[in-house]
């Protein structure tokens, strides 16, 4: 009895903890967005009062359009790579979803090797690749090496979900003469909409995010993204924390309305796999 009394309070008071533990650095870049810069560091707590849009319009207003050309690439880098790594991914997962063939479970063990190495392990190899083939410093090389690093989570999460789609409604639409090329398109891949969401949103999430690719990929004279140029945006002896905060959240705000836009078929993306395998 005292055990589930316990419990009763126990874990309502770790989930506010929890919760309080990620909504802290939210709140502390909210109100420093509309506070003076000058306000930021003598209390980084408190309420901006009044609040203002200096900092957001510094952002723009920067001689070097650092958020501007950051936010373009980025744009281009997320986009390109989750469109090109949703259509390999969907493809190669049905592939390895369907196949008994030896070659099919080689293939399966490469891509889980593959989610086992961290990306600054091969970051060396990757950079001496890209040389070769006159692709380091470009926004190609970039996506690429988006594309080549997570290419195995997309397959493993498109596996799982074409699993639970049934085999007869291809073998009907090959009765009826369609090619395999025609059944995946038409009939597979439009009923992987919520695996196609999941994939688009984990991986535009994790590339947008991704500070040490594009650090290195694009070097210091090539270009930059949005986190990168919050990297930049900080000064060797000064820095102007109210544009900082300010980078961060108009950072923020397009990979946010992203995942908004697609939050409908995110669980059901990733649960679908557990239905039928």
């Amino acid at each position: 009895m005292t055990d589930a009394r316990t419990h009763t309070w126990l874990r309502p008071l770790v989930a506010v903890f929890v919760g309080a533990v990620f909504f802290l650095p939210l709140y502390l870049m909210l109100v420093n967005v509309f506070k003076p810069g000058e306000e930021i560091l003598p209390d980084p707590a408190g309420l901006p009062l009044p609040p203002t849009l200096e900092n957001i319009s510094g952002v723009f207003a920067r001689e070097d359009n650092l958020f501007t050309f950051g936010l373009v690439n980025s744009i281009a880098v997320t986009a390109l790579s989750i469109t090109i790594l949703t259509v390999l991914s969907a493809m190669l997962g049905h592939y390895l979803a369907r196949s008994t063939r030896v070659f099919a479970k080689v293939l399966l063990v490469t891509l889980l090797c593959g989610l086992m190495i961290p990306i600054p392990v091969i970051l060396s190899p990757m950079t001496s690749v890209l040389k070769a083939f006159d692709l380091m410093a470009t926004l190609q090389g970039l996506v690429l090496v988006n594309v080549g690093y997570y290419v195995p989570f997309g397959v493993l999460l498109f596996m799982g979900f074409v699993k639970s789609v049934p085999r007869e409604l291809e073998e009907a639409a090959e009765l009826d003469g369609a090619s395999k090329v025609r059944v995946f398109w038409q009939v597979v891949f439009p009923l992987l909409r919520p695996a196609s969401a999941s994939v688009l949103i984990f991986l535009g999430v994790w590339i947008w995010n991704d500070f040490l690719t594009p650090l290195i990929v694009l070097g210091p004279d090539s270009g930059t993204t949005v986190t990168v140029g919050v990297y930049r945006a900080i000064g060797q002896y000064e820095s102007d924390f109210g544009d900082l905060f300010a980078f961060m959240f108009l950072a923020t705000l397009p990979i946010l309305i992203f995942y908004l836009a697609l939050q409908k078929n995110f669980v059901k993306g990733l649960t679908g796999g557990a239905v039928k395998g």
